[in-house]
């Protein structure tokens, strides 16, 4: 009584094993080049907001210089700087002689839009205190 002859199952284990391990790999890298694309947007969302802030300072202790004392002028050069800085947005705000600039980046995923994710997204902040000229008293 011999019955159907069997079947030799390896070469199919081997060929699922292989295309688990290959995602796997797939996904790892994904990851890892996305996750850099997340820190290069958090990296630059930080050095813009950082310019912008710094410009703003810039400004405002130009114009008190020259005897104005408006903080919008900080404002302006703030707002004005974070315009010409493409793939990131930002809002500036002035409270007790300090502008605070924050801003967002995005970046382009490579990987991971194949799982619907299309970019990665940071934010950043930067501080700068408008400091009084000595004819501020």
């Amino acid at each position: 009584m011999s019955g159907p002859p069997s079947r030799d199952q390896r070469g199919q284990s081997i060929s699922v094993y292989v295309l688990v391990v290959l995602a796997a790999l797939i996904i790892s890298a994904g990851l890892v080049i996305d996750g850099g694309q997340k820190i290069a947007a958090a990296s630059r969302a930080e050095s813009v907001a950082a310019e912008a802030a710094r410009a703003a300072g810039n400004a405002a202790a130009t114009h008190r210089l020259a005897g104005h004392k408006k903080a919008s002028v900080a404002v302006r050069a703030a707002k004005s700087y974070l315009a010409g800085q493409p793939e990131v947005s930002g809002r500036v705000q002035v409270s007790g002689g300090v502008v605070r600039v924050t801003t967002v980046a995005t970046r382009p995923t490579m990987f991971l839009g194949a799982i619907g994710i299309r970019t990665v997204t940071a934010t950043g902040s930067a501080e700068a205190t408008l400091v009084p000229t000595g004819a501020d008293g």
